[in-house]
């Protein structure tokens, strides 16, 4: 062990130190060499095989014959701030069918750079040789895989080995700082506990495919190359699900972390496809770029091709995902029953007050949704349950024509006290509450963020004024938007072309009504090559705080003259925005988040020469009418 190390681990306290200059204790040695021979007793602390003579390594391996080792590690002197002019490896070695687990439960290293590599930082090797010849350790010549620095938001939920070994280089400066380092978790965990189920497809690296059969499990996993560990860079890899003619096919990405933004898809280069067929000229059911978790799929047809590409110089962890081949009369819990347990049909009696629903778009893409005995009042201590699926690129669309619930006298409206209609969408792979709706305010549309949709009413009191409601259903794969033509290459983007007409309307998705959580929709004006593009909103309303970005959890529109441009981003409540393109193309990018809702927008766009231009488009400066 280094000597400076060494002084720094035992006498934490001590006048010598150089920390804090604080007066020696004679308690604090002896409690400090004490935890320290406690920590020597599990752990080697050596010179090891370093970046350079003056760094000192202490190593924690894999041992012992019953189940998996887990410890913990931290900085020198934590949670007092970390020695200067350090520099200290950290070494994970684990048995050769184990990988590393590191998690940090605290996190503070001092950020001098944005780039976190001068001055105080932490440098993550995740490709270190643990068994084959010579020592495991880095050098000058190593390549790390991330760098660190900053408060505990800067610091990645988990850091995991690509192989059996991992190594942190901690390294301080010389200009001071009160920063307290970090403490965390490691864990030596199985490498096959991450295993793809499928069939490697011969002389490829990460392409499978998965078949049904009788013999076989109708279900497993699959993961991205490396996962839990970060994807390599350069990576395109393809995931064929084949079924049999009378089964579809059900995914769920339980964790994808590609990138960490709310950027749209069409500007990342790691992202996820997924088609509704066997080739990727299937119109595209989905595409996931940034971090999500729980997100439901389900095919139309037997077959599903995901395909993952990862361009990016800063790979993410990647993804893990489960499927299931279901037979197509087993697609949900297809048991339509009272809570009693009496099975009533796909209609409910008109004589019941308890009722439970399922509605299928392989039934029927659209429908009446009524409550009991409408028009006539509903039942008192009424309790109704209905689900909606949809497949493929649908989304569950509800209109509300008629709407009259019992409503409990005073004058603040609470609808957890009152007869209420309530609807959940499926966020982060659970059922969470969007609305609830009570009273005789007729409801705004409403549309599913998935093929997920769950309604659910419940009808305490009765009146004779009381009619209930009267709902239209449809499954919808335009997403509400009635103009521009629809492209498969996009879960959701429209193209809108001079040639074709030169003017018109574009709206968010569902609108006049609540355009739908986590969604992304793409609006591509393409004029003459004279020509312009004029956009003027007459109504705006997206949630949000300006400047629109992740971190107030902003839904956004965002406006671009390039197709893979960022642009500028709006949002919050305008009265009327108008924009003008720079030459003959535009792009419209409309995303929404988990959060909030809101009315969405519409706008009338015009393609126009220069030489067709009216004034009123441009802002007078300066003078008076």
């Amino acid at each position: 062990m280094s000597q400076n190390l060494q002084r720094h681990l035992l006498f934490k306290g001590s006048k010598n130190s150089g920390t804090r200059g604080s007066s020696w204790d004679p308690r604090s040695e002896t409690s400090t060499a004490f935890v320290l021979l406690i920590h020597l007793s599990l752990h080697t602390v050596d010179e090891g095989f370093a970046i350079n003579p003056s760094c000192s390594c202490i190593r924690f391996s894999s041992g012992g014959r019953g189940g998996v080792e887990h410890g913990t590690f931290s900085s020198p002197d934590y949670p007092r701030p970390y020695p200067r002019a350090l520099c200290l490896l950290y070494t994970f070695l684990a048995k050769p069918h184990q990988i590393v687990e590191l998690v940090f439960t605290d996190f503070d290293i001092y950020k001098e750079h944005l780039d976190c590599t001068r001055g105080d930082y932490l440098k993550v090797y995740s490709e270190v040789g643990a068994h084959g010849p010579g020592p495991p350790g880095v050098n000058e010549y190593s390549k790390w895989s991330r760098v660190l620095c900053g408060n505990r938001n800067d610091a990645p939920p988990a850091l995991y080995s690509h192989d059996s070994a991992l190594v942190l280089e901690l390294n301080s400066g010389d200009k001071e700082s009160n920063s307290t380092g970090f403490i965390g978790t490691y864990k030596f965990i199985d490498r096959r506990n991450f295993e793809t189920n499928g069939v490697l497809v011969p002389d490829s690296d990460c392409d499978y495919v998965f078949n049904t059969h009788s013999n076989k499990p109708s279900h497993g996993r699959f993961y991205s190359p490396r996962y839990p560990s970060s994807y390599p860079s350069n990576t395109q890899c393809y995931y064929h699900f084949h079924a049999r003619k009378n089964e579809r096919v059900k995914i769920v990405f339980e964790e994808s972390f590609l990138q960490k933004s709310d950027e749209s898809c069409l500007n990342r280069a790691d992202t996820i496809k997924v088609f509704d067929g066997k080739v990727s000229s299937a119109p595209v059911i989905a595409m996931l770029c940034n971090e999500i978790v729980g997100y439901e799929i389900l095919s139309t047809g037997p077959d599903l091709l995901v395909e993952f590409i990862a361009r990016s110089k800063t790979p993410g962890q990647g993804f893990k995902a489960r499927y299931q081949f279901l037979p197509d009369d087993n697609s949900i819990e297809d048991v339509e029953k009272t809570s009693e347990g009496t099975s009533v049909g796909p209609a409910v009696s008109a004589a019941t007050s308890s009722c439970h629903q399922v509605f299928r778009s392989d039934k029927s893409t659209s429908g009446k949704l009524i409550s009991p005995l409408y028009p006539a009042p509903y039942p008192p201590k009424t309790h109704c349950h209905y689900d909606f699926l949809a497949r493929g690129r649908q989304r569950v669309r509800l209109v509300f024509e008629d709407f009259s619930l019992q409503r409990v006298t005073g004058n603040i409206i609470d609808c957890e006290s009152m007869d209420s209609l309530d609807v959940f969408l499926d966020v982060d792979g659970r059922l969470e509450k969007m609305a609830s709706f009570c009273g005789e305010d007729v409801p705004n549309a409403i549309m599913s963020n998935g093929p997920k949709l769950v309604v659910e009413f419940r009808g305490v009191y009765s009146s004779r004024y009381s009619r209930g409601f009267k709902i239209s259903y449809n499954f919808v794969e335009d997403y509400g938007i009635a103009t521009g033509k629809q492209l498969l290459e996009f879960p959701c983007a429209f193209v809108y072309n001079s040639s074709s007409r030169a003017r018109g309307v574009v709206t968010s998705p569902n609108h006049p009504g609540l355009y739908p959580r986590d969604t992304e929709c793409n609006y591509f004006f393409h004029g003459s090559k004279d020509q312009r593009v004029h956009l003027h909103f007459t109504h705006f309303d997206v949630e949000g705080v300006h400047p629109c970005e992740a971190v107030s959890a902003s839904d956004y529109v965002q406006i671009s003259n390039v197709v893979n441009s960022r642009g500028t981003r709006h949002c919050g409540q305008l009265k009327e925005l108008k924009v003008a393109s720079k030459k003959n193309f535009m792009r419209i990018t409309f995303r929404s988040n988990d959060r909030l809702d809101g009315t969405g927008f519409k706008a009338n766009y015009i393609f126009l020469k220069d030489n067709e231009m009216v004034s009123v488009n441009k802002p007078v400066i300066g003078g008076c009418g």
